[in-house]
């Protein structure tokens, strides 16, 4: 078996082409045996079956891997949404030479179909005329049953977000309960997680050569079954190393020690102490002689984290801890006789491989067997361009760090450039508006550690909290200068940035917050401090609302200096773990105080092994140790309190006044109940008015405003299509 010995790996652009190489690049990938022919292909070496409608732009992660395996010199068939009552549908591109590959699409299918309060969703915008219902429920254990009746000698592999953030046991709030990997359901022979490039070249090569896929068992960022660990690693017990240092209040729960590389890592102050606040229990004498390239975390069993939800809170801490590509060992959870082996995270692209896989020959546009049907998801992101992937803010509620990983990987300016002019060249319906140069998070274009050493050995989860690292680069300038160049392009009228952005890092840079200001804001800036209040911040790992505030007057300045009225919609989440009532009532009067009135609303769903879903199946504080005994996080899961906290972020609402009363005067706040500007809602309920029917055949309730309340501050964003937070 190789061993991982450094974050060095082989560029991916300098595979030899497999010999299919010879047919050429195809206008689009084939979804049906007719394109198939058309191209002269007898056969598809590789078919990627996937729960969204195919549009061929590196925005869609089967088009973007197609593309990949395609200038690899594999020919690669699409089957799109396909109908998963038989398998029929499955065998319409013919049996693949080397494997399918299966994915839910760009988003996990369960958040795709079912709202935070777990109603079934109406739309999906990955679908053409956003039509619901053409993806089942947990897609790719569905894809991969069908698969395997189709061809059950073909190999399996499994990716995705679906996929990767089930690869291990997880709590699946659909369900209420703790299910196995999704390796075990779905029967699949490999998984691939995180951004999966490197993996998938590498891998398909292989199989190529004549590798059987049971052999393939070195591949950093892939995860599969095996009966036992290999005699050559040397396990150490997950409970071994979660013992925990000086903790203050203001104190990072990942500032972990693993020894002097470590310590760089930390101010001057905690360095001098990194011997009294080191977290690691000793390793077992004989884990303490080998390289941690051939160490693995043994984690707590599908049975222990079923049966108690501290073992599961544990389990999680270990996993996101065991995240940096540059440290991470292997890790292995039992379940049953058998065991679940994930390998250490992927190796992070570079920008020339970056380059590669954005500058590759797609279409961008939908496949034309749609026709002129609108897909919502393509409609948003048509004008938009992806500069960078990746997050370091480690957010609790979020995926993107789980799935992406924290290490910024960012695009060159020149195929940035380039992009934007195919765009102007190319796509039907450009205006001169780029909608948005940004990817997970506006601002993080090139940020980096100042010390690639510190990087590698590094245990934090997030680089800006509970403040930004004093080792982290914050320099926009290759930002700002992104942006200029791209407005003074030939046929650009205007780039406008649609990511969020990352405040807290922005006024470390006022240059930056000025060009954004004055020359890429269309009237209105998202931006999300998600709460008000510091117990729920620090559980949801985001900063106080002292940078909002900072980042606030910078907004407004700039904005006056250039003559412009423009506003910021700030967005929060409600139930978030961690949260009380109390806390709702708290951001309902800031909200007021500063004369916002929110259209829309989050509440918290709990997304696969997110930090923030540990909190709320466990009760616990994985940010810190995990004991029976350690603190207890409060989490709002009823229904009815689900509701009431989601109606103090819409305290202006009419059709909230009622539950609102109520609750201030179980909460002894009857005080708020009034008519005058001081009071949080009127002591009156306005009459129902009778419906609108608008020319397009929709209706709205109509809602007056009740006396002292004005609406400088009413925004009603345009309707969502996905998760503000998942951008792929």
């Amino acid at each position: 078996m190789e061993i991982y010995t450094s974050l060095t790996a082989k560029p991916i652009q300098s595979y030899r082409p497999y010999w299919a190489k010879r047919f050429g690049t195809a206008p689009v990938l084939p979804m049906s045996r007719a394109e198939m022919d058309a191209l002269g292909w007898d056969s598809c070496d590789i078919i990627l079956v996937s729960g969204d409608a195919y549009i061929d732009h590196p925005s869609f992660g089967v088009a973007l891997i197609g593309r990949l395996l395609e200038a690899q010199g594999f020919r690669v068939g699409i089957i799109a949404q396909p109908d998963w009552q038989s398998a029929e549908p499955f065998k319409v591109l013919g049996k693949p030479n080397l494997y399918f590959g299966v994915t839910a699409g760009n988003m996990d299918s369960m958040v795709n179909r079912y709202t935070a309060d777990r109603k079934i969703r109406s739309d999906d915008a990955y679908t053409p005329h956003a039509e619901a219902n053409k993806r089942p429920d947990r897609a790719v254990l569905v894809y991969s049953q069908r698969c395997k009746e189709a061809y059950a000698d073909v190999p399996l592999v499994i990716g995705s977000i679906e996929a990767s953030l089930r690869r291990i046991a997880h709590y699946d709030y659909w369900s209420d309960k703790v299910r196995r990997s999704i390796l075990m359901d779905a029967k699949a022979d490999l998984l691939v997680f995180g951004n999966a490039e490197r993996a998938i070249v590498e891998l398909s090569h292989r199989i190529a050569r004549g590798e059987s896929i049971h052999e393939i068992e070195d591949i950093r960022g892939t995860a599969f079954i095996r009966k036992q660990v290999p005699d050559e690693f040397v396990e150490v017990p997950s409970t071994r190393l979660d013992r925990p240092g000086v903790v203050d209040k203001h104190e990072d729960p990942y500032a972990m020690k693993m020894g002097k590389a470590d310590a760089s890592c930390a101010t001057d102050d905690q360095a001098k102490d990194a011997n009294a606040a080191a977290i690691s229990l000793p390793l077992p004498l004989k884990a303490a002689k080998v390289p941690r390239e051939r160490q693995v975390i043994r984690m707590p069993s599908y049975e222990e984290v079923v049966s108690d939800p501290v073992m599961y809170a544990h389990a999680s801490r270990v996993l996101h801890l065991e995240s940096n590509p540059g440290n991470a060992r292997a890790l292995v959870q039992k379940h049953g006789n058998r065991e679940v082996w994930l390998n250490p995270p992927p190796i992070p692209l570079t920008t020339k491989e970056m380059d590669y896989v954005y500058d590759l020959p797609y279409a961008r546009k939908p496949h034309p067997a749609y026709g002129d049907a609108k897909i919502p998801a393509w409609e948003m992101i048509r004008f938009s361009v992806n500069i960078m992937r990746g997050c370091f803010g480690g957010c609790t509620f979020c995926s993107i760090t789980e799935h992406e990983g924290r290490i910024i990987q960012s695009r060159s300016e020149d195929s940035i450039l380039r992009e934007i002019e195919e765009i102007r060249d190319k796509v039907d319906g450009f205006t001169g508006v780029i909608s948005d140069l940004g990817g997970p998070t506006a601002n993080m274009y090139r940020l980096s550690c100042k010390s690639e050493e510190i990087e590698k050995n590094c245990r934090k989860l997030s680089c800006v909290y509970p403040g930004v690292c004093e080792n982290l680069n914050t320099d926009h300038s290759a930002l700002i200068q992104l942006y200029r160049k791209a407005r003074n392009l030939r046929g650009v009228k205007k780039i406008l940035i649609g990511s969020g952005l990352r405040y807290d890092l922005a006024v470390k840079s006022p240059e930056y917050v000025k060009e954004l200001v004055q020359h890429h804001v269309g009237g209105y800036l998202k931006i999300a401090p998600e709460h008000s209040e510091e117990n729920v911040l620090s559980k949801m790992m985001k900063p106080g609302m002292g940078a909002y505030d900072e980042f606030k007057r910078m907004f407004e300045r700039f904005s006056a200096e250039a003559g412009k009225k423009q506003y910021l919609i700030p967005y929060f989440i409600a139930s978030h773990p961690g949260t009380t009532d109390e806390d709702m009532l708290n951001l309902a009067l800031w909200l007021k105080r500063n004369d916002f009135r929110l259209d829309q609303v989050q509440t918290f769903t709990p997304t696969p092994m997110a930090m923030a879903t540990a909190m709320y199946h466990s009760g616990k504080n994985p940010l810190r140790k995990v004991t029976a005994d350690s603190e207890t996080v409060p989490v709002p899961k009823a229904g009815n309190i689900r509701k009431l906290h989601k109606a103090f972020i819409r305290y202006h609402d009419p059709q909230n006044w009622p539950m609102l009363r109520e609750a201030l005067k179980k909460m002894g706040r009857a005080d708020l109940i009034g008519n005058g500007k001081k009071h949080l809602v009127p002591a009156y309920q306005p009459a129902v008015l009778p419906q609108i029917v608008q020319s397009d055949g929709s209706r709205f309730q109509a809602k007056p405003l009740a006396k002292g309340f004005n609406q400088t501050k009413s925004f009603a964003s345009p309707k969502k299509h996905a998760p503000r937070s998942k951008k792929h």
